[in-house]
């Protein structure tokens, strides 16, 4: 099972490389081939240290001579022979790290919405990048030593039985300790789990400097330090804590190996003496005791090769799992014949959808928006509200019920047009790396200077385009230039606007906005929703005072639903949290007085 899967991951890193994969197969021979000849010297080594030693060798130049050329010849080769394969495997690389990375980005492109909720943005660039920079080094570096580390055992074995097998078997004798301790080592259940766990911890804890490091100026903010981003510092916590598990179980076992390994001429000398003292040739047994003492090592090496190439392939399948999960759910279906909504409505009709299917987050829900009517989603944290907006959206597909724009299946209405037909603010508004005019323009390239300009009136953000030093043109991030939260929110807002789709989504827009930046969203909140079929989540309920209705959302069902007057005039949900609301306000001006 283990090869069938060794293979498969071969296959697969192969037909990324296309018509370059023969060069996959040819550096492979290429490297078998140095190993042979890389062997080959330390035959004609033996016979030079055997003619030196026999009683004619002072005579006997032209073998010696001979001899030495001939291992010259061969080392050379072996040079040559690993070089190309190495250029081989090199190209075969850098072919590979591109076809994936453009690969992976073609796939993410691919995904619903609801995959960028579920993996943040650094884990996406660390995995996507680990994935391309590990099969490089891998298919760059280890393949060429994958191949010799295999073939070079085979030929140092049948030299060594070849030349003189008894003391072949003495040196075999510490090796094989050796390797019998380090398979133990290496084998267990015990080992592969620990080697499985700190491959995932290392990710687990990459992953969190990224998501750490981009939350430095908030933790700063705060005069928090590493402890107060619980998810990072406990990574590092359990990574040391793997690491040092993980080391100290190699202790006692990799001592042996180590020495073992080292010690093959300790069981030679007994065995030279008892075989001169039988009254063999004196130089013959010498010679092939100095060439022991060389090739022996070689092996061992071989075999540490071997193991450190082994490592790397375990690194290597452990980064292509974890690039595969990225993938693993698919993609939501597309149209065959997709339609095009003839009118905005917004319905839900028996909805039902849960991140895992025994664990519904909303449940059996109906509603309908009108074309330009304007519905909001209140009640307590974790009751749905965002659910309920992304499931708009398609960013997943509910498990029972049906989803409509003007009627027609979220499932029959094509991506793009669905894309386009939306617009969105959330909490979290993301800004690309550019100037404020391309971050706008996003949303409508072809818009006219004039529609750019009446977005940015719109939305409140004409102060902050002002107070820039290049205005539009000016590129966020670069020369010490950013943007408050609030701030940037705004520009999110112009681009939105700009867009002018017939359906808005907003989710808790103002949740982190300062008093200032929160009237001048609302207001720009307003302008977006004109016209246009909306539906809001909001926890400041004043957010939500205007609107045509208010659905109050609780444990995934909507237990109440009117204007807001009609709801505070009954005892129920809405009038508690609009109660709950108000004395929040009240200690909140009371905190501010006592500060003032």
């Amino acid at each position: 099972m283990k090869q069938s899967k060794e293979q498969s991951l071969f296959k697969r890193l192969k037909s990324y490389m296309g018509e370059r994969s023969i060069l996959f197969n040819l550096s492979l021979v290429l490297a078998g081939i140095s190993a042979v000849t890389g062997v080959l010297p330390f035959l004609y080594i033996h016979r030079v240290i055997k003619a030196l030693l026999s009683t004619e060798g002072l005579r006997d130049w032209a073998v010696v001579s001979h001899s030495a050329w001939i291992a010259l010849v061969f080392s050379l080769l072996t040079v040559i022979l690993y070089f190309v394969a190495l250029i081989l495997s090199h190209v075969a690389a850098f072919r590979l790290e591109n076809e994936l990375q453009r690969q992976a980005m073609h796939e993410i492109f691919k995904q619903p919405l609801a995959f960028f909720s579920k993996y943040p943005s650094g884990y996406l660039r660390k995995t996507v990048r680990e994935a391309g920079a590990v099969t490089h080094s891998f298919i760059a570096h280890n393949l060429p030593d994958m191949a010799q580390a295999f073939v070079s055992p085979f030929v140092l074995l049948a030299l060594m039985f070849y030349i003189d097998w008894r003391l072949a078997l003495a040196s075999f004798i510490p090796l094989g300790i050796g390797m019998i301790t380090m398979l133990m080592l290496t084998n267990t259940g015990e080992a592969k789990q620990l080697s499985e766990a700190y491959f995932a911890s290392l990710q687990e804890m990459s992953t969190g400097a990224v998501e750490y490091v981009r939350a430095i100026p908030v933790v700063k903010t705060f005069g928090q330090s590493v402890r107060s981003f619980d998810k990072f510092y406990n990574s590092i916590m359990n990574y040391r804590d793997l690491v040092m598990k993980y080391t100290l179980s190699w202790g006692n076992g990799y001592t042996i190996y180590t020495v073992m390994m080292e010690a093959a001429a300790f069981f030679m000398v007994p065995l030279a003496v008892f075989l001169i003292g039988r009254g063999e040739n004196l130089g013959q047994v010498l010679s092939d005791y100095i060439f022991y003492l060389i090739v022996a090592p070689l092996f061992s090496g071989s075999m540490m090769r071997l193991m450190q190439v082994a490592n790397n392939r375990a690194k290597l399948n452990s980064t292509i799992e974890s690039f595969d999960r990225l993938f693993a759910d698919g993609v939501l279906a597309e149209a065959e014949n997709p339609i095009k909504p003839e009118e905005y409505s917004l319905s839900f009709e028996n909805v039902t959808f849960g991140y895992s299917p025994d664990r519904p987050v909303v449940e059996n829900i109906s509603f309908e928006i009108k074309e330009g009517e304007s519905v909001g989603l209140v009640g307590v944290s974790g009751g749905g509200k965002t659910s309920i907006a992304r499931l708009a959206a398609r960013f997943w597909d509910p498990d029972e019920g049906e989803i409509k724009i003007g009627g027609v299946n979220l499932k029959q209405i094509g991506k793009a047009e669905l894309m386009k037909d939306i617009a969105f603010a959330f909490q979290n508004s993301k800004l690309f790396k550019g100037t404020i005019r391309e971050n706008i323009l996003f949303a409508k390239p072809e818009a006219s200077p004039e529609e750019v300009d009446r977005a940015i009136e719109q939305s409140s953000s004409r102060e902050i385009i002002n107070k820039l030093p290049e205005g539009l043109d000016t590129v966020i991030g670069s020369e010490g230039t950013y943007l408050s939260g609030g701030e940037q929110q705004r520009i999110a807002l112009a681009r939105a606007i700009l867009k002018d789709a017939p359906i808005v989504l907003l989710d808790e827009a103002t949740a982190f906005a300062d008093p200032e930046n929160e009237f001048l969203i609302s207001k720009a909140l307003r302008e977006l929703r004109q016209g246009k079929t909306s539906l809001v989540i909001a926890h400041r309920l004043s957010s939500v005072e205007d609107l045509d209705r208010i659905l109050v959302v609780d444990n995934g069902r909507i237990v109440q639903a009117g204007t807001h007057q009609d709801l505070l005039a009954v005892e129920g949900p809405y009038q508690k949290l609009w109660l709950e609301y108000q004395k929040s306000l009240q200690r909140q001006i009371k905190q501010e007085a006592a500060h003032a």
